[in-house]
């Protein structure tokens, strides 16, 4: 039995659930170009646009770092496909070198592609609503549960093997949906749980506290990219080298920091290097940061916590997607506001502040203070465009479009397909300046309380 419940979830996993974009209607491969061509899909935790309508997301930047050093002779390409169903698919029919698409390795998996050695940890966890359901014990307390996940992922091949074990376990995988959605419909009370990767429960829960983690599923998973068996066995060794190297010298565990860093609220050692850096690095620019408030009315604490959630004060900061400085300024953003190096710091504090008041001055003056401040906050981060778009959902559902707490709840709708394809700027990872403002506010209350007492420490905070 356990042979032909293999073969049948090897079929699922290798055929296209009739995406948008399926398989069988990309281009294939064309051996003649030197390009290497990548197959994702959009997400949070895989690729997306940012503010300045350019591409971004942690496979996007690993998958953009690859190819400029290791094949800077070739091209990049990516695929984009509809569902993480048609992964896989895609890079076994040939359009596709090399799959980027935060794909866990699981047994199944590894008999249809070959993984490069993997560049993260995730823990599959049970999610559920704690302010309608209590946190299960054991399995047992939830066989009549309703569990619903999206087809094709590694949550339904968990759960199909536990299942072997426990045949009275009831769940369901269901085509044309994310994780994201998923937990919302769990937030909302309409399921009673879903199964994600700690790393995005960990994000969620920031803006739905009601999400708590029920129990672990399973072993940690490893997370990597897949290449057809049959692929260039240099383009391996070239992958393999790739993370051995962004490990050892820092560069992963940055970008890891970069887009998961603080998903989560913060906790004590959030708190600590915090303090730490207030000591040692903020002295240095304390005076430009005042001078940014002296040109533009913004607190110097708020533009120094801005600057220390883009940058850590880290005043050579870059990003893959050449996002730089202090306030971590695009190109655009920097030619906007006449800087001509993002990486002197008396050119991007000021020119990140003026560029945050534009924001808010760009706003409704309907919008009152500090729901103002915290829509500019969330702009500077996914741009503006994107936050005049949840502003349009929450008064479609009968929120109100100038309240913060009202406008955080659909700028994390935008990653929903059932959203986004109504608003004018489409998708954005709207979860990002959710937890981008309210770090901020997070920060800046404890430069409050650090400038109030500079004998502060962590015991009496």
């Amino acid at each position: 039995m356990l042979r032909l419940f293999s073969i049948s979830l090897l079929l699922l996993l290798a055929t296209a659930c009739e995406p948008m974009d399926e398989p069988d209607r990309l281009p294939s491969i064309d051996p003649s170009k030197k390009e290497i061509v990548f197959v994702t899909h959009n997400g949070p935790a895989t690729y997306y646009l940012n503010s300045d309508n350019l591409p971004a997301g942690i496979e996007y930047d690993l998958a953009t770092l690859f190819v400029n050093e290791y094949a800077p002779d070739h091209k990049i390409r990516f695929v984009l496909v509809s569902s993480i169903s048609d992964v896989i698919p895609s890079l076994l029919k040939g359009k596709a070198h090399i799959a980027a698409a935060n794909l866990s390795v699981t047994r199944l998996r590894r008999q249809l592609v070959l993984f490069s050695k993997p560049y993260q940890e995730t823990q599959q966890q049970l999610i559920f609503n704690n302010e309608t359901n209590e946190k299960p014990k054991n399995l047992t307390a939830i066989v009549a549960k309703k569990i619903v996940v999206p087809a094709g992922t590694s949550y339904a091949e968990r759960l199909t093997e536990m299942q072997q074990k426990h045949p009275s376990l009831n769940w369901r995988a269901v085509r044309h949906t994310n994780s994201e959605s998923l937990l919302e419909e769990v937030a909302d009370g309409v399921l009673d749980f879903t199964v994600v990767d700690s790393h995005l429960a960990a994000i969620m829960q920031n803006y739905y506290p009601n999400l708590s983690v029920g129990m672990p599923i399973g072993n940690v998973d490893k997370i990597a990219w897949a290449m057809s068996k049959n692929t260039d066995p240099q383009l391996v060794v070239k992958v393999n080298a790739f993370f051995d190297k962004i490990q050892k010298d820092g560069t992963l565990r940055n970008l890891l920091d970069r887009y998961y860093g603080n998903s989560k609220r913060l906790n004590t050692l959030d708190i600590t290097t915090f303090l730490e850096r207030s000591n040692t690095l903020l002295p240095k620019y304390i005076r430009l940061f005042k001078q940014a408030q002296d040109l533009t009315g913004l607190d110097w604490r708020l533009l120094a916590a801005v600057s220390y959630r883009e940058s850590h004060w880290d005043t050579y900061n870059t990003s893959p997607t050449n996002v730089r400085g202090l306030m971590m300024l695009t190109e655009s953003t920097a030619d906007l506001m006449g800087v001509t190096d993002r990486l002197d710091p008396k050119q991007s504090i000021p020119a990140g502040a003026k560029y945050l008041l534009k924001l808010k001055d760009t706003l409704p003056d309907d919008i009152p203070e500090p729901d103002r401040t915290y829509m500019a906050l969330a702009a500077y981060n996914i741009g503006y465009a994107h936050v005049e778009d949840a502003r349009v959902l929450a008064q479609r559902l009968k929120l109100n479009p100038d309240s913060w707490a009202d406008v955080k709840k659909t700028l994390v709708l935008l990653n929903n397909p059932d959203y986004f394809t109504t608003v004018k700027y489409g998708y954005a990872s709207g979860g990002a300046p959710v937890i981008f403002v309210e770090s901020v506010r997070s920060y800046q209350r404890i430069l409050d309380r650090y400038q109030a007492d500079r004998s502060l420490n962590l015991d009496r905070f």
